[in-house]
């Protein structure tokens, strides 16, 4: 694992946009499959129901959009108002309607999708600064919105698992996880498994490794 899973960076802006696409319409996949009913039922994320879920991702491309318009228009536009903010935003939508949300989360990858679209390359070279408070160009974007869609559609708790996100993604994943937690090869050897396991362990999910370590919840 210490071999396959390393710390530089192994996407490209093209590989992020495609995988926004792909995790996308994975995520997408999901909550179309949800009743009414289903929505009130738990995630796979301790605490939160299939509502704080989608909720937390329709918002997520209202705040990455803020940034796409801070890129586009020069106008300081940051991604939330403040963490406090955030999290009431987060529990305020567990209460709204299931259709309400289910709109609101495809109102919001439309509008993402859209904001993506008309930048421009000079654009995409923008500064912008995150909700950790780190200065990054907008190009990494695209990466961020790939992280949510597709982890958040394991966490749905639909069926779907890390075995069906793509490979090249997980490498990426992996690879990001590893260098935040600054993990060396020391902490991870010995822990081998499918790359699929390998990418739920480092991001604090299920997973099937024996003996690997306890992390804690990432994203």
């Amino acid at each position: 694992m210490s071999v396959l899973i390393g710390t530089t960076p192994t996407r490209t802006f093209d590989d992020a946009r495609r995988w926004v696409a792909e995790g996308t319409a994975l995520l997408t996949g999901g909550v179309d499959g949800l009743s009414v009913a289903d929505f009130d039922a738990d995630s796979l994320l301790p605490g939160w129901t299939r509502k704080h879920l989608v909720g937390h991702v329709a918002a997520n491309a209202d705040a990455l959009g803020n940034l796409l318009s801070w890129a586009e228009t020069g106008v300081e536009k940051r991604m939330y108002a403040s963490p406090e903010q955030r999290n009431a935003d987060i529990e305020a939508a567990a209460t709204r309607p299931a259709e309400e949300l289910r709109a609101w989360y495809l109102r919001g990858l439309g509008e993402l999708e859209a904001a993506m679209n008309r930048l421009s390359p000079e654009q995409w070279d923008h500064e912008v600064i995150t909700a950790q408070l780190v200065t990054r160009k907008a190009s990494d974007v695209p990466w961020m919105r790939a992280r949510e869609v597709f982890v958040h559609a394991v966490d749905l708790g639909v069926g779907i698992t890390f075995a069906d996100l793509p490979d090249d993604f997980l490498l990426a994943l992996a690879g990001e996880i590893r260098a935040k937690r600054g993990l060396t090869d020391d902490d991870l050897r010995g822990v081998t498994g499918p790359l699929p396991e390998v990418a739920a362990w480092l991001a604090g999910r299920p997973h099937g490794l024996v003996d690997a370590p306890e992390l804690g919840p990432w994203l």
